[in-house]
């Protein structure tokens, strides 16, 4: 599978403050790519460093194959951006902003534009002031999405979005998936990242603690064990071998025993206890 975006012993420091250290990763085209940690963790950093916004220290960053400091004007034009706050003119009308994004490009992006704007059901009339949060987030998604990139890279993208607009945004982004793009999404939505992401990465005080798939990844942790055991009900996680369990349940009147895997939740929780 080709790759999209390569790291590889990427550092980035701030001085006194944490910036990342020593990242290595892939994500490879077709993916729906979920990047999570807590704020100060280091995704931003990572998002803005593979999108050649600030500089790092060492390592290398590639993306499409290309070397993100040699090859930035061509890599851009590849990818389509949506920070977690955009800022827009407050005067300008929605339709401005969104030609005023194609035209910096210098593409026609009119049909793909209305489109989305249909689906995301954006009032193009409004001027940006009269916007809500939800209503900025979507202009945002259009300017993103109109110039059918190849990859997208979105930090916190339905935070202010209703719940039926999260749902037109993911199926927005499979149908490009499907036809060969790729998304790279920062998150705290640990419910979208389930239902939606291919792989996940977690990131904790700027150093990756892993790579995995949604299903890997709740596996590789404790056990959620539910019992009725001498009468009482019992819920909670088991991290040790399963056949000490057993043995400990001998001479008890077990009534009822569930075991299953820990939500994605509980399973991201554990990392940062760790």
């Amino acid at each position: 599978m080709k790759k999209v975006v390569e790291i590889d012993h990427m550092t980035k420091n701030y001085g006194k403050h944490r910036g990342v250290t020593d990242l290595s990763l892939t994500v490879e085209q077709g993916e729906i790519f979920g990047f999570l940690g807590p704020n100060g963790a280091g995704k931003s950093t990572t998002i803005r460093a593979m999108l050649g916004f600030i500089g790092f220290d060492s390592g290398q960053i590639r993306l499409f194959g290309q070397d993100v400091r040699r090859h930035r004007e061509e890599i851009l034009a590849q990818v389509g951006y949506m920070p977690s706050e955009a800022m827009f003119y407050p005067n300008m009308r929605v339709r401005e902003v969104i030609h005023l994004a194609a035209q910096v490009r210098g593409m026609d992006c009119g049909e793909e534009a209305e489109m989305l704007c249909q689906r995301l059901q954006v009032d193009t009339e409004k001027r940006i002031r009269e916007l809500s949060l939800g209503n900025r987030k979507k202009v945002s998604i259009v300017c993103a999405m109109q110039h059918k990139p190849g990859l997208f890279v979105f930090d916190e993208p339905t935070s202010g979005l209703d719940p039926l607009m999260q749902t037109v945004f993911f199926r927005l982004i499979r149908e490009y998936v499907d036809r060969g793009a790729t998304c790279m999404l920062s998150t705290h939505v640990l419910p979208e990242v389930k239902r939606y992401c291919d792989r996940v990465a977690i990131m904790k005080e700027g150093r990756l603690q892993c790579v995995e798939t949604v299903a890997a990844l709740t596996r590789a942790k404790a056990k959620r064990i539910k019992w009725v055991r001498d009468g009482l009900q019992e819920e909670f996680l088991y991290e040790r071998d399963l056949n000490e369990l057993y043995r400990e349940l001998e001479g008890h009147d077990i009534t009822e025993l569930l075991i299953e895997e820990p939500s994605l939740e509980e399973a991201f929780i554990e990392y940062y206890r760790a």
